[in-house]
């Protein structure tokens, strides 16, 4: 499947904070096995993505075990809602 320009995967789970560009953020996707993308801050605001941030706060609360926001989803899922907030 292929990624949007938007919307980047990284296949490494440590901590890179110099590579995520100014007004993006990284977020680790996954059920099982964590993937890490980078977003546009902008997503944030949009109704779908306010969905999935419910969804974390109900799993995680504040606690994020991979150092950073974790969304507890199937990374397809997490694509086709993404790409439809462009």
């Amino acid at each position: 499947m292929a990624v949007g320009k938007n919307l980047r995967r990284s296949f490494s789970t440590e901590k890179r904070s110099n590579d995520v560009p100014k007004g993006h953020l990284a977020v680790y996707v996954g059920e099982n096995e964590k993937k890490r993308f980078v977003i546009p801050l902008s997503y944030l605001n949009h109704p779908l993505f306010q969905e999935l941030l419910c969804r974390v706060e109900e799993e995680f609360g504040f606690h994020h075990p991979m150092g950073g926001l974790t969304i507890p989803c199937s990374q397809d899922l997490f694509v086709d809602i993404t790409s439809r907030l462009r």
